[in-house]
This record gives structure tokens, C-alpha cells and sequence, in this order.
């Protein structure tokens, strides 16, 4: 009998260890991958590392090809598709981007889908909740009608949908990415619908931070006096700033005027605010006509500021097929190139910067929150019922509740607060067809074409930058934006009233653009797209620095070169420091500053305002900055997170011209401040920060490239996977923005010369597999600023001379 019990136990025991070594175990929140499996020789991750830069030269026969497909790799992994038909050529590309960013493309629609907690887990259930109650499903459902109508977007989508499909259907568990062995799932088809909501993942980005919430909680605490000093609508008083169109451009008359109610009618009863602002998303871009170029021709440029990743949000590649020859970056899990240039034309976007996410106060008819008011009517509200699963747990149910603005935000974001019931109005949500804008700016020849293409971009708002081998420059601050009366969407508007909701649109044609301007140059850092003139009302969080940057240096510049453009895009010149660092100083007893900080104060007065990696000065200077913002908008911190501050501009615009202003009085002492008391506390507090940081990291120098410490991280927070410490200068508000964890996600520079000549760089590699030698190769040469001449390869012919990999699709006979 005791043998019997002693087999079973053993049995059991060895069951256990087998079934967790085949399919894993999950306790509490922690889930463990199948170890058997995942550590298997010949299928688990030492399968991925063994083969991972194997396989790309083989030849398939693949069902949906209909001719021959030819793929060239360069040295750099970037493929080469040389198509016969524009079928073949998407299919192709969807093929080859799943090749090498599967995984990558999976996560992005998950997360944005909320569908993450099936892979992860219970611990990013909240976040699943947000991204399900923002509607950003219920929206890509929205734009998929529209791209199955669209004869131009469907065919292309069908066949990049193909593509990644059959890339899919031809894997077993060795081929899966080693990210889903470390999670143990495996690899959905793609659609259609996964393709749409990447699109709104990356308007939800761009756009999906509004500050309506922050500035109706700044406006109880502070009022309106204060509210229009400290947030103004236009900082156009300032000589010194630079929109995107000209100062002194002309404006025709608006063709569109708002309904304006007698009284704003703000909801402003104080409600949380979990969403901050990111500064750090923005972008450059700009192009200078040939009469200021030494070539004679227009030369482009333009990097996007977005999130430092691996797998980077960016997958280099050239298509080309009848109609096409275009080379520049895709986001993986998107047909046609996002950001490039083909054989007569180049284009690049920046964010536009405008608030297109308004929320609404929402008064229920009863507790059942079934009907609400709206112009003396109730309404039923609509749901969505979501069933969310989550690994290793019983799966969820929640209920999004939709008014006609859009979906309750409140039943995540505010849950228990005392200003729930809002509602958010967005230009997201809307049906639209931005994929049509890339498809036709891929074939583009001239500057009508490429106004025909970008007049489908309606969100998110975008400034499309655009040079020609014709000659002509231009840029347009393009999107759909409703026509506001004043301060219409700043603050939480009353959501029972018409004459608040979104009632108009402004024309396309009334955006603000200019083309070949008598400056001869067109740029955009995310600032204001006009001056006061423009005759439409709106708001935005807009850049006060590098724009302004950017245009003296292109101000100055003649027979400028490619070179010359490098420089600038790797300029580390600090304006925000050069405009407040001498007004700090001077505020400054010298005689009173301790020994062991005077290192500091020797340093910031013989700083050249360059954020170069390797000063000292830098970090000194963004540390007592940061210390002398937080001290002065103490009028906030006892309500933080429920209203965000102003931005360093209008702080260094105060400090400047009203120094004894009572907003540097800090509330909690019994004396009254001045901005001199408030900088010297902070200048301490500074070297506090800076010595501490020093006795921690003695095997560093404390110089700003360490201190800033800039990571490219694995989009899934694995570790191992990432980049860290990298070395690299700037900062968000300057032309190099480059801060701890955003930066210019992609670098290109196109000459529009004869022949056209074109340089790149990107922080990161084109494959998805971390094991790759190509996972990481432009992050040193991004951080040195350097950049690789990209293979513009006219015909197969001439790509396949190079003697560079080749990988040949047919089809199935």
C-alpha cells in the first residue's frame, strides 16, 4: 500500500512538473511561461537566437502572389520590394513586415484594442479599461466602412492583409518571436480592422492627452485673471514668436462662423486628472527652396519626436511596382510609406498640436444613467458590452456607455470622483480615411497631387511639409477642426445644449498653408500653426522654442547643403536657457553660495547654453530650472493631479517682466517671495540634487548625457531587451529633442537634386528579434548624429547588381 502512495505522490509530482514545463502556471498576478518549451534547443529562444538573421534568402511559392515578387536587402536589412502589379507589391510588403516585426505589430493593436491582460494578465487590466472606454475599437470599426468603400484603400488593404497572413499560416511554435514563447500565446490572423485601429493607436498618441479637465480644475483654483496670464490662448503679443505661416500673411474671410452662446456655461467643479500632458511628443520638419541650397534644388527634412522603442515604431523599406517608387518608413502593421519621397516628390509631418478631444459635463435623467439631456430632450444612451479576458483569471465584463458625442469617459478615468457623467467628443472617433493620404502621396508627382492627397488626413491634425524636384515647397496645418466660438473646448463645456457641440467644420481649404514662400523656407516644431489674424478660433499646447530655433538658423543659411541640415537636426543650442539663464543668475548672491556648490554656479555662468551630452552646465541648468518651476506654481501642488501647470514659456515670460508678480509668493510660508527668493532656494535645492546624484554614481561624471540617461526600451518593458544610458545631447525643447525616454524616432533629409539623394537614421534596427545584429544597429550613429545614405535603387536590375540579398515570392502552382 505505502509503494502505491509513494508512486502516486511520485507520479503526481512529476505530472505537475511536466505540466508546468508544457504549458506553464499562473499564481496571483504572475504567470510563468511553459520552461519546458520555452528553453527546448531546437524551438525555444535559443532557436531565435540561432536563426536570426537566417532565412531571408529563400525563395517561396506562396498562394495570392499572382507574378513574380523580387526582395533586395541592403546591408542594413532594409527590403527592396520590386513588384509587378500594386497587388503583388502590398502583398508583399505586408509579407515581408511580419517577416521581421510580427510580435511588434500584435502588441501595438492589442494594446490599443485592450486586449493586453489576455497575455499578461490582471496587471494591465486598468489599462485595458481606459483603451476600451476611449472607444479607440469602436472608432477603427468606424474607418474600416470607410476604407471597404474607398477603391483605393481597399484593394490595398486586402493584399497587405494577405500578406502578413500568409507569413502567418506558414509558422509553427520554433518560428514564433521569442516575445510570444516568453508569453506563451501565439500569432492571430491580421485584418483589415487590426490595420485601422493602428492608425487610431497613433491618432489616440498624437491627440488622446487633452488638458479640458487640467484647465477647469487651474480655473476654480486660480480664476479667470490668472487663467488668461498663465494660459493664454495666443502668446502672439511676443515678438519673438514664429507661427508656421508667416507673421503678416494674409487671411480671406472666414467662410464659417461658430454659434456663440451667451455664457461659456463651464462645468468647473473640481474632478481628478490621470492623464498629463507629454511634452515630449512633437516633431520637426521643414524644407528650403533651391535659392537657398548650393544644389539649386529644394532639400527636406523631418524627425518625429515619439516614444524611444525596440522594436522602433519605424520599418524602413522602398516599394516599387507601376505607379510607384517611393522609399521612407512605415509603422508596422500599415500598407504604403508613411514618411518619405519617391522620384518627384518628399513629405513630412509634425503634429499639428491642436486640441481635437473635448469632454462634456453629461446630466442623467435618473441614478439608471440611461437617459440624459440634451436641448430639453432625454436621449437613451447606447452600450457597448465587452467581455475582457484575462489570463490566468475569469474573464471581465464592462459596459461603455455612448452619448452622441462619443463614449462616458468617466466610468474608468474619473470612477469615484465628484465630477463623474462626461463625456468626450473626438476627432479620432470619426469615420476617416487617412490611409488614402499615404497611398496617394506614395504615387504623388506635384504639389496638386500632394494637396489632393493630404485634403483625406482629418485626424490626427498633422503639419505636412512637402518639397519637389519641380521646385516648390510648401506646407499645410492639415485636419478636420470645428469651427469654436471662444475658448470653446478649453474648459469642460455643458453637454446639454447644441450649441456647444461641434457644429461646423472648417473648410479644407481655409486651413492655414503656404506654398513657396517669399522666405524661402516652410517649417513646423509644433508650434502655432498662424498669428492672431487667423480668422477660426483655437487651442493647443504649442512649442515656444525649437521652432524658433529652426527658423534663425534657416534664416541665416545660404547655399545651404545636406550637411548643413544634419547639423541642424542635431543641434543641441538651448534657447529656453539662453532666454532665462541669465535672468536666473542675476538673481543669484554669489557671496552667499556654499563651497561645496560653487563648482555648479562656475559652471552655469561659463555654459554656451549647448546641451551637449558631456556638460556639466546642461545639468545643472535643467535641474535648478525644474526645482524653480515646481516651487512656483506651489498654488497647484495641493491639488495635483488634478490640474497641470503652466508651460515654461509663460514662467520665463513672468519672470522677465513682472519678477515681484504675487505668483512667486509661495502660499505656504509666512513671508511674501519674489522670484529672487524662489531661484535661490531652487539653486540650492539643485545642488543638493546634483551632489546626491554624484555620491550615488561614482563611476559616472555627472555631465548631462548621464544624467539624463536617455533608454530605448523594449516596448513590452523587457529589460534585457532594451538600450540604456545612451549617450545623446538635447532635450524636448530643443531642436535635438532627445529627453530620457522620447526623441527624434526617425532622422531623413532629402535632396531633391537630379538623382535624387536622400540620408537617414533611426534609433533602433530593422528587425524584431532582439537576438538580431540588426535589432539595434542605428542607435550609435543616432546618438553621434550620423546618418546612413539610403539605397534609393531605381529598378530591380540596378538593386540586384549590388549583390545584396535576395528573396524571391512567386506563386503557388
Amino acid at each position: 500500500m505505502m509503494r502505491i502512495i509513494k508512486f502516486l505522490v511520485f507520479a503526481g509530482i512529476t505530472g505537475f512538473f511536466v505540466f508546468v514545463l508544457e504549458f506553464g502556471i499562473s499564481f496571483g498576478r504572475t504567470t510563468l511561461p511553459p520552461i519546458g518549451k520555452l528553453a527546448h534547443p531546437y524551438w525555444g529562444f535559443l532557436y531565435n537566437a540561432a536563426n536570426a538573421d537566417k532565412g531571408f534568402e529563400k525563395n517561396l511559392s506562396l498562394t495570392g502572389i499572382k507574378d513574380e515578387v523580387t526582395i533586395v536587402y541592403d546591408d542594413r536589412l532594409v527590403p527592396h520590394i520590386y513588384a509587378r502589379n500594386e497587388e503583388d507589391l502590398f502583398f508583399a510588403q505586408g509579407y515581408v513586415t511580419a517577416q521581421h516585426r510580427l510580435w511588434q505589430m500584435d502588441f501595438q493593436v492589442r494594446f490599443a484594442a485592450g486586449r493586453l491582460s489576455e497575455i499578461i494578465g490582471s496587471k494591465t487590466l486598468f489599462l485595458d479599461q481606459i483603451n476600451r472606454n476611449k472607444g479607440l475599437a469602436w472608432a477603427a470599426e468606424n474607418s474600416v466602412k470607410v476604407f471597404e468603400d474607398d477603391p483605393v484603400t481597399k484593394p490595398v488593404l486586402d493584399a497587405y492583409t494577405a500578406g502578413v497572413n500568409a507569413y502567418i499560416d506558414q509558422l509553427s511554435y520554433k518560428d514564433y518571436p521569442v516575445e510570444y514563447k516568453l508569453l506563451n500565446y501565439q500569432p492571430e490572423k491580421w485584418s483589415t480592422f487590426k490595420s485601422a485601429l493602428l492608425l487610431k493607436y497613433m491618432g489616440d498618441m498624437l491627440t488622446g492627452k487633452s488638458t479640458d479637465v487640467a484647465l477647469t480644475n487651474a480655473l476654480k483654483i486660480i480664476g479667470q485673471d490668472n487663467m488668461d496670464l498663465l494660459f493664454p490662448d495666443f502668446q502672439m503679443s511676443d515678438t519673438v514668436v514664429s507661427p508656421i505661416i508667416p507673421r503678416g500673411t494674409a487671411y480671406g474671410v472666414a467662410t464659417q462662423t461658430p454659434d456663440t452662446p451667451s455664457t461659456v456655461g463651464l462645468y468647473n467643479n473640481i474632478a481628478p486628472y490621470p492623464e498629463k500632458y507629454i511634452d515630449g511628443i512633437g516633431s520637426n520638419n521643414w524644407a528650403v527652396s533651391g535659392a537657398k541650397t548650393k544644389s539649386g534644388k529644394p532639400i527636406l527634412c523631418n524627425d518625429p519626436h515619439l516614444g524611444l522603442n525596440l522594436p522602433s515604431i519605424w520599418f524602413e523599406m522602398q516599394l516599387n511596382a507601376p505607379g510607384y517608387n517611393t522609399y521612407g518608413v512605415t509603422i508596422p502593421g500599415s500598407p504604403a510609406i508613411i514618411i518619405g519621397f519617391n522620384d518627384s516628390i518628399s513629405w513630412g509631418v509634425t503634429n499639428g498640436t491642436q486640441d481635437v478631444l473635448d469632454y462634456y459635463k453629461v446630466k442623467f435623467k435618473d441614478a439608471s444613467k440611461k437617459e440624459y439631456l440634451f436641448d430639453g430632450q432625454w436621449r437613451e444612451v447606447t452600450t457597448r458590452v465587452e467581455e475582457i479576458k484575462i489570463k490566468g483569471r475569469k474573464a471581465r465584463i464592462d459596459t461603455t456607455r455612448f452619448t452622441h458625442y462619443g463614449p462616458l469617459i468617466t466610468d474608468v478615468l474619473f470612477k469615484d470622483s465628484l465630477s463623474s457623467d462626461l463625456a468626450i467628443r473626438w476627432s479620432v472617433h470619426d469615420p476617416s480615411n487617412e490611409l488614402k493620404t499615404f497611398i496617394l502621396l506614395n504615387r504623388a508627382h506635384n504639389y496638386n497631387q500632394y494637396v489632393d492627397a493630404i485634403k483625406n488626413f482629418e485626424s490626427p491634425g498633422q503639419n505636412f511639409v512637402f518639397a519637389s524636384v519641380n521646385g516648390d515647397i510648401a506646407i499645410w496645418h492639415q485636419g478636420k477642426y470645428p469651427v469654436r466660438f471662444n475658448q470653446q473646448g478649453k474648459y469642460i463645456m455643458d453637454g446639454s445644449k447644441s450649441i456647444y457641440q461641434w457644429n461646423k467644420f472648417i473648410p479644407q481649404d481655409e486651413n492655414p498653408h503656404i506654398k513657396n514662400p517669399a522666405r524661402n523656407f516652410v517649417s513646423s516644431a509644433n508650434q502655432h500653426p498662424t498669428d492672431g489674424t487667423y480668422p477660426y478660433y483655437y487651442y493647443g499646447r504649442f512649442e515656444h522654442y525649437r521652432n524658433r530655433r529652426i527658423n534663425q538658423v534657416l534664416s541665416k543659411l545660404d547655399s545651404a547643403t545636406v550637411n548643413d541640415m544634419m547639423k541642424l537636426q542635431n543641434d543641441n543650442y538651448n534657447l529656453q536657457a539662453e532666454e532665462s539663464l541669465p535672468l536666473m543668475l542675476a538673481a543669484i548672491d554669489s557671496t552667499s553660495i556654499k563651497q561645496e556648490n560653487k563648482k555648479y554656479y562656475t559652471e552655469l555662468k561659463s555654459w554656451n547654453y549647448y546641451n551637449d551630452p558631456g556638460s556639466l552646465g546642461a545639468a545643472a541648468y535643467e535641474v535648478w530650472f525644474d526645482f524653480f518651476a515646481l516651487a512656483v506654481w506651489d498654488e497647484f501642488q495641493p491639488l495635483l493631479p488634478f490640474a497641470e501647470a503652466p508651460q515654461d514659456y509663460t514662467l520665463i515670460k513672468l519672470l522677465r517682466q513682472s519678477p515681484n508678480h504675487s505668483i512667486f509668493d509661495n502660499k505656504f510660508s509666512n513671508k511674501v517671495e519674489t522670484a529672487r527668493d524662489l531661484l535661490m532656494d531652487a539653486f540650492n535645492s539643485a545642488c543638493v540634487e546634483l551632489r546626491n546624484w554624484e555620491k550615488k554614481s561614482k563611476d559616472k561624471e555627472l555631465n548631462w548625457g548621464n544624467y539624463k540617461a536617455t533608454s530605448v526600451q523594449h516596448i513590452a518593458k523587457v529589460a534585457p531587451f532594451g538600450v540604456y544610458n545612451v549617450q545623446i545631447g538635447g532635450n524636448s525643447n530643443i531642436v535635438n529633442a532627445a529627453s530620457a525616454r522620447w526623441g527624434p524616432s526617425w532622422r531623413m533629409i532629402v535632396s531633391m537634386e537630379n538623382g535624387i539623394k536622400a540620408y537617414g537614421v533611426y534609433p533602433g534596427g530593422q528587425s524584431g528579434n532582439p537576438a538580431s545584429k540588426y535589432y539595434t544597429t542605428g542607435i550609435e550613429k543616432w546618438a553621434s548624429g550620423e546618418y546612413y545614405e539610403l539605397n534609393f535603387w531605381k529598378s530591380k536590375d540596378e538593386a540586384v547588381s549590388k549583390k545584396m540579398s535576395v528573396q524571391t515570392l512567386n506563386r503557388t502552382k
